[in-house]
């Protein structure tokens, strides 16, 4: 700081020699005449383009200068605060998620940060002023949904919002740590892979499917394990039935005010090209064959999204339709109830009892991490040791 300006209240400020004026964007501090220090500082425009000058004051002149110089160095550190009272939680929050994340994460994952914002953290800590959040505030919210019956996953989906707006705010210097970091949030266990479809089981839903439209939806999702947004998505262009391949690119979903989206896979390994079987490639020139008919038929009506799976007219499949129409098909095959996801688990435990390695098993399925492979299908991994243990025998002894 420069030689600060300081006045007595009694005695009038005089333009001398010794006495220069105050160079444009110079702190000042002066005593007023109950004797109290006050100084101002000059950190630039505010928004509306009018001058924003900060006050601090005190009992001494040494405590005001030292104030004075700490916000100096923030300005010239270029960590300046807002002009006027600290923003509320709440006020972050929608500051982070229109200007910060709305620019880094896809629609889908911002439709459900705003979501845990409406729902959980703007009700439970929105009304406290961001630079005086604590970690009891955050433990109290946390205790106060799980009273009201949230899930353990759900409130560490708060928890994760919540940590990453702070971090943000923390980098910027608006708050002096995350206070997210400090409170451990609620432990959420793995969930029980349900059981997939036995061979026999998959047989008898891939013959039922031959009475419905899109049969080779079903055959997909048996035999090279695609998930429901990517089969939905998968365009005639990302398949190459001369060679017998298709490739993974993208996933349909639907965000809320934008209705379906097309959208890229959020890791790299999602992006894979397949190896198809025979009989599939098969099952894939029937469906192109039965959907030509199918657009003749429509005439005009039809909409082209060159779609392997589409609507009679076209258009994309809805994923709840895509439900329904799988649990229809089981309930016609005569084979238990199970997920539309546990189709892939189908997928994925066939080739493993079949001997093909856990890493080509993760290259089909896109996992990101040999682990998630290998953790999600634990249960037939015993199976797998043992016909090790049998190969290594027959090397060894017979």
């Amino acid at each position: 700081m420069r030689d600060a300006e300081e006045r007595d209240s009694t005695t009038p400020r005089r333009r001398t020699a010794g006495n220069k004026k105050r160079a444009s964007g110079e702190s000042s501090i002066y005593r007023d005449e109950d004797g109290r220090w006050h100084g101002f500082v000059s950190m630039g425009k505010k928004e509306n383009g009018r001058r924003d000058r900060r006050h601090v004051s005190g009992a001494k002149r040494a405590d005001v200068v030292a104030k004075v110089r700490a916000i100096e160095a923030k300005r010239d550190a270029g960590v300046v605060d807002a002009a006027g009272r600290a923003p509320t939680v709440g006020e972050w929050l929608d500051h982070w998620l229109d200007n910060i994340a709305a620019r880094k994460v896809r629609a889908r994952t911002l439709e459900s940060y705003r979501s845990t914002v409406r729902l959980h953290l703007r009700p439970g800590i929105g009304h406290h002023r961001l630079d005086r959040l604590q970690p009891e505030h955050l433990e109290r919210l946390y205790g106060a949904l799980s009273d009201k019956g949230l899930s353990p996953a759900s409130i560490l989906r708060a928890h994760r919002v919540l940590s990453r707006a702070l971090r943000v705010a923390s980098q910027r210097a608006k708050v002096a740590r995350n206070v997210a970091t400090l409170v451990d949030p609620p432990t959420v266990k793995r969930p029980e892979t349900a059981l997939p479809l036995s061979a026999q089981e998959a047989r008898k839903v891939m013959a039922a499917a031959q009475t419905h439209r899109n049969a080779a939806r079903w055959t997909v999702a048996l035999a090279v394990g695609l998930r429901q947004s990517e089969a939905l998505a998968l365009r005639w262009s990302d398949v190459d039935l001369d060679n017998g391949t298709l490739s993974v690119r993208r996933g349909l979903h639907r965000v809320s005010g934008q209705g379906l989206v097309y959208e890229e896979p959020k890791a790299d390994r999602s992006r894979r090209n397949l190896a198809l079987p025979a009989q599939l490639v098969d099952a894939l020139k029937a469906q192109r064959a039965a959907q030509l008919e199918e657009r003749i038929a429509a005439g005009p009506l039809w909409e082209d999204h060159d779609l392997v799976f589409a609507q009679p007219n076209g258009r994309p499949i809805e994923r709840k339709s895509d439900w329904r129409a799988w649990k229809a098909l089981l309930r016609q095959a005569g084979v238990r109830e199970v997920r539309l996801h546990d189709g892939r688990h189908t997928a994925a435990t066939l080739l493993l009892s079949e001997g093909v390695h856990p890493r080509v098993v993760m290259e089909v399925l896109g996992h990101a991490q040999m682990r998630t492979t290998t953790d999600t299908y634990s249960h037939v991994m015993p199976a797998l040791g043992r016909d090790a243990a049998d190969r290594m025998g027959s090397a060894l002894w017979d």
